[in-house]
């Protein structure tokens, strides 16, 4: 069940592009209510995700991304993903089309410290713009002061990937299965 109806098991957000801009779209609220964001700034949103939960008429419905997606571009609630009240036609957030085509995120597999350097001073593992094939190290995950190379690849990656986006900064904290990487296949 999709669309406005208050006793659905989930709404979709309203989705309008702005006439100054087709490469993003604004997602928008379907109803009034406190919205609670479940997506921040860089995380990569599929058509039919989970983008918050609203609580309308005291019920928490979850609130889910039209048959659009993309990158978030401005993060729920402002600067931080915060709860807000929102009104009818409120926007939540904008998506960045542009990178959604062909896009694919990598996640990190464990809980831990994100670290994007081998060593401080050194050159980070991948960036923007770098090719990556299976096997290769992306990254480092902290857990309980044991480092754990993390590597490239799994079900639904592409062999060889360009790397369109690396969503986490050095030496934050991330959970498991949260997106840490945008990829592309490469051509």
């Amino acid at each position: 069940m999709t669309g406005g109806r208050l006793h659905a098991p989930h709404l979709d957000a309203l989705a309008e592009a702005p006439a100054d801009d087709d490469a993003v779209i604004e997602l928008r609220a379907p109803a009034p209510g406190l919205f609670v964001p479940a997506v921040a700034a860089g995380d990569l949103v599929r058509p039919g995700a989970a983008i918050g939960r609203p609580e309308v008429l005291g019920r928490s419905i979850e609130l889910r991304a039209p048959r659009v997606g993309g990158i978030v571009m401005a993060p729920a609630g402002g600067g931080r993903a915060a709860e807000r009240a929102v009104g009818y036609g409120d926007v939540l957030c904008g998506l960045d089309q542009t990178a959604r085509a062909g896009a694919s995120d990598a996640t990190a597999p464990l809980s831990g410290r994100f670290y994007a350097r081998p060593a401080p001073g050194k050159p980070p593992f991948v960036a923007a713009g770098d090719e990556v094939h299976a096997g290769q190290t992306v990254c480092m995950l902290e857990v309980m002061k044991t480092f754990n190379r993390i590597t490239y690849g799994g079900p639904g990656l592409p062999e060889r990937a360009r790397i369109a986006r690396v969503l986490v900064a050095d030496e934050d904290d991330v959970t498991a299965g949260q997106a840490i990487l945008i990829v592309e296949e490469a051509t």
